[in-house]
């Protein structure tokens, strides 16, 4: 699920979340994990919660404007880009997860910039059932698409689609649970890193804790 990073170096060089990241290993060892958690019977069973969370980067005097990726005249603005969400502003990267509902793993996760919206990503896989926030709404689902309904101008929801709302909210409220963990206890919710690949390595390693 994470988009395609082109190194044009060696994969040998560069520090050690670099060398992993262009040679793919984060991935495999992601994917041993997982293996590990079926062996041992902690297999999904009920339902799976998405959600999304800002990862911050430091934007040194980059502006929305700044040139980005191959065209970054400094490392500090090389991937990490900007977006607005509730009034704030965010720079940097964007950690997508999605867990089960059973034993709160975080089974599936995929590493965007900031400016990538949650509903563009599905994490989901045929025969689940996915609980997602109205963020969702219209985007795909290979699951069974549990998405809480919100209105538009004009247009409020019925009562059904509210009932429905209460119901997902509580299925997927435990879902910001390892978030807050990765961000309060391990530290993981700002990093120095300038490139989306060392990003989704350390995201990755993160998501073991």
């Amino acid at each position: 699920m994470d988009y395609p990073i082109k190194y044009p170096t060696d994969p040998r060089s560069g520090s050690f979340s670099e060398r992993i990241s262009k040679s793919g290993k984060d991935s495999a060892i992601w994917d041993e994990l997982q293996c590990q958690l079926d062996t041992k019977g902690l297999t999904i069973k009920k339902g799976m919660i998405q959600d999304a969370t800002f990862i911050h980067s430091d934007s040194g005097h980059a502006s929305s404007d700044t040139p980005q990726g191959g065209e970054a005249k400094t490392r500090r603005s090389k991937d990490g880009t900007w977006t607005k969400k509730g009034g704030k502003s965010h720079f940097g990267y964007k950690l997508h997860a999605i867990m089960d509902q059973d034993y709160d793993l975080i089974r599936r996760i995929s590493t965007t910039t900031a400016s990538v919206h949650d509903s563009q990503v599905d994490l989901s896989e045929m025969g689940e059932v996915v609980y997602r926030d109205r963020g969702y709404q219209g985007a795909k689902c290979k699951g069974y698409n549990a998405t809480m309904k919100r209105g538009a101008r004009n247009h409020p929801i019925g009562i059904r689609d509210k009932l429905s709302n209460e119901r997902i909210t509580r299925k997927r409220s435990k879902g910001e649970r390892p978030f807050v963990v990765l961000k309060t206890v391990f530290k993981s919710g700002t990093m120095k890193v300038t490139e989306l690949g060392r990003a989704r390595v350390k995201n990755t390693f993160s998501a073991f804790l």
